[in-house]
């Protein structure tokens, strides 16, 4: 019983324990962020299907609180598999797998807690949402973390799949059909999105990839070949705004400014401006286009 008792400490130590610590094994931002793109893929489904929100709350709860436990879910998998290049990066060093604060066994058990209860909780939902958000969980963990992060400088293209999905977890809880333009516009959106964000966070960071060796873009082939890449990834950003025509001609007019004014300064990045400055203004702005693009298509449905 005593020797139980020393295992469970270790595993699940209660002073170290803090919500400071568990949000950061659960990367609760990465949480935020997506479980705000499931509800506006929820929103938006019902919008489309002139349903009414209240008629729907309880699924809407149901899936915002299962999306968010797998997100978290795979996020705490990814903190105990990445654990080891992890302590080689500045800003990996305060996540608890890291720095002790948390046993990665414990890591490792509320992974599949959280991703067992989300999925359940996603499935009594709707089949296509438990396989939507299965789907993500099984991209991220194994496609991305697992097979293709320390392996090949696509990692990035790989791991954008995943992250395209939450629209669609929120989506297929009201409607099955994916293939409606709005659906697949913001699974196409969120696809070419991403490249250009990440790329300006691996270029922010790149001497701390190599030192972890992830053969991230800026890494493996410079980070010119990094802004150019940037630049040709906006421009299917550019074009996915086609698919939401029935969003009005001032969603998707200002979409398409956002966009050009990000074009814009990736071309800027090729003048004067150091790398890291460029990197930083380019990744501040792409946070807060998809916050606004991604508002606006709610704001655009109710005036």
């Amino acid at each position: 019983m005593s020797n139980s008792s020393s295992i469970s400490k270790l595993i699940v130590p209660s002073d170290k324990l803090t919500w400071f610590s568990f949000s950061k094994l659960i990367k609760i931002g990465i949480i935020n962020s997506n479980v705000f793109m499931v509800f506006v893929g929820l929103y938006l489904a019902l919008h489309t299907n002139n349903l009414l929100f209240l008629d729907y709350l309880t699924v809407a709860i149901l899936t915002l609180v299962g999306s968010g436990l797998v997100i978290g879910g795979a996020c705490a998998v990814n903190n105990y598999y990445d654990r080891d290049i992890d302590s080689k990066m500045i800003r990996t060093l305060e996540r608890p797998t890291v720095n002790g604060t948390l046993h990665p066994m414990f890591a490792l058990w509320i992974g599949i807690l959280f991703t067992l209860i989300g999925t359940i909780m996603l499935f009594s939902v709707s089949i296509m949402a438990g396989t939507m958000g299965l789907l993500g969980f099984v991209l991220y963990v194994f496609a991305y973390t697992m097979f293709t992060k320390r392996k090949t400088v696509w990692n990035t293209e790989v791991g954008c799949f995943s992250g395209a999905v939450p629209p669609l977890i929120g989506w297929a809880a009201i409607s099955s059909d994916l293939t409606h333009p709005i659906a697949t516009g913001l699974f196409v959106m969120m696809l070419f999105w991403q490249p250009p964000h990440f790329y300006a966070l691996a270029t922010r960071r790149v001497e701390e990839y190599r030192a972890a060796g992830i053969p991230m873009l800026p890494v493996v082939k410079g980070i010119r070949r990094t802004k150019i890449q940037t630049l040709v990834y906006l421009i299917p950003l550019l074009a996915s705004t086609m698919f939401f025509i029935d969003l009005g001609g001032f969603f998707i007019a200002i979409t398409v400014i956002l966009t050009l004014i990000w074009f814009f300064l990736g071309i800027k990045g090729f003048g004067k401006m150091s790398d890291h400055k460029w990197a930083t203004l380019m990744f501040v702005y792409s946070i807060n286009y998809l916050m606004i693009v991604f508002s606006l298509m709610i704001i655009v449905t109710l005036v």
